[in-house]
């Protein structure tokens, strides 16, 4: 009897991780805005779990090789079971990290680089630079200074979930990241290299090891099409792929993931039957009120006017983002999120012949939430630490999301 075609997947997804990956050494390389978030806290989490050190995975099914963490992870400090993760990859670092990215001028990026590829746009005091998912989706994890500031840049494809840290802790330790090998609710869980304690990266918080319970600070960043960044910035810097690793980039390593209709490949929450689990959300926190916004709707009216937790915010969604999965694959677009407030008044936009356009000057914007011509032309909508999600990835860490339905 033949195995049922996600079982296949599910194997040739795991195979292809490790066989993708060439021999490291575990913690090295094969190599010889203003945020919303809290600030790091030093408290432990109020969900953390005291487990014997004797048998500290007592109970759940993690299967991995220990011989690297052993003496370097504390496992008897935990904020969640052990039943929760997953193993993904059969080794810590079997995706490496990229950490001494080499950047290009975008004339020689745009060499390689298609139109509609989606990049990560990170600014930071005058500085911007792209990270094109092509490259992200074979690394996972970019450590980098940018602006003077250092900064861990992860990429979980399998919840599509692209986030910018702030990686100095309030003692003025510099972390830097790499990947456990392991998953929970489908998404990527770090480590850091200083105290080998595991992070997840959808939240930023420390769930096991010396750490827990500890927040890194989440930095506004955006996920757009080449075509605006270039646009944007024609001074800016993209990351090469100059990684010191052999990959395939602009190849799409999991086929078959761009379905509204698939199903997440590894195991997760799936109880929130509002969205589709692979619907993708843009999505973000202000002041404790959580919201996510379906791109379904979003590719309908482009531009959403909205309070969150009672301040005024905007969502643009535009056309022309092919899919992280393949840069031959759907176009999904591409979004941003921002303060509504401009110098003290609250503007609301609308879409006027493709372009977004405020109503109380007529001032034209873009993806990016600057103002191209008109009154404003020169300021800049504040942009919020959202992100674009797969929906049941989301869902699963923040239930009590306010899902946007309205008109």
């Amino acid at each position: 009897m033949r195995p049922p075609v996600r079982i296949l997947i599910l194997l040739g997804m795991v195979l292809l991780a490790g066989a993708c990956s060439p021999a490291v050494t575990p913690g090295g390389s094969d190599e010889t805005p203003v945020p919303i978030r809290p600030p790091i806290s030093t408290a432990k989490s109020s969900t953390e779990v005291e487990a014997s050190c004797d048998d500290p995975f007592e109970g759940s099914s993690l299967n991995f090789p220990l011989s690297f963490w052993e003496g370097r992870t504390d496992f008897c400090k935990h904020s969640l079971p052990y039943s929760e993760i997953f193993n993904g990859n059969p080794r810590p670092d079997g995706i490496p990290a990229i950490d001494t990215p080499v950047f290009e001028s975008v004339s020689d990026a745009d060499a390689w680089l298609g139109e509609n590829w989606p990049v990560m746009i990170f600014e930071w005091q005058g500085k911007a630079r792209a990270y094109p998912l092509a490259i992200l989706i074979w690394h996972e994890i970019v450590n980098d200074v940018v602006g003077g500031e250092p900064v861990a840049l992860p990429f979980c494809p399998l919840c599509n979930a692209t986030l910018a840290f702030r990686s100095t802790l309030p003692n003025g330790t510099v972390l830097d990241f790499g990947t456990t090998g392991n998953l929970r609710n489908s998404d990527l869980v770090m480590y850091d290299r200083q105290t080998f304690s595991w992070w997840q990266q959808f939240t930023g918080e420390a769930i096991v090891g010396e750490l827990t319970g500890m927040m890194l600070e989440i930095l506004p960043s955006q996920i757009i099409a080449w075509s605006d960044f270039k646009a944007a910035h024609p001074d800016g810097e993209v990351l090469s792929r100059k990684t010191g690793h052999a990959r395939d980039y602009g190849r799409n390593p999991y086929p078959g993931y761009d379905s509204i209709t698939s199903s997440p490949f590894f195991p997760a929450e799936i109880g929130d039957e509002r969205l589709a689990p692979m619907e993708r959300v843009v999505a973000f926190e202000l002041d404790g009120t959580y919201s996510a916004y379906p791109f379904s709707r979003l590719n309908e009216l482009q531009v959403v006017n909205d309070e969150v937790a009672g301040k005024p915010v905007v969502i643009f969604w535009k056309e022309g983002t092919v899919s992280t999965f393949g840069n031959n694959g759907p176009d999904t677009g591409s979004s941003g999120a921002f303060s509504r407030l401009v110098d003290g008044r609250i503007l609301n936009f609308i879409i006027s012949i493709d372009v977004f356009q405020d109503r109380e000057t007529g001032s034209t914007w873009n993806i990016l939430g600057e103002a191209e011509q008109g009154p404003l032309a020169g300021k800049s909508l504040m942009r919020l630490p959202a992100g674009e999600h797969f929906w049941f990835a989301w869902v699963a860490f923040v239930p009590e999301t306010r899902v946007w339905q309205g008109d």
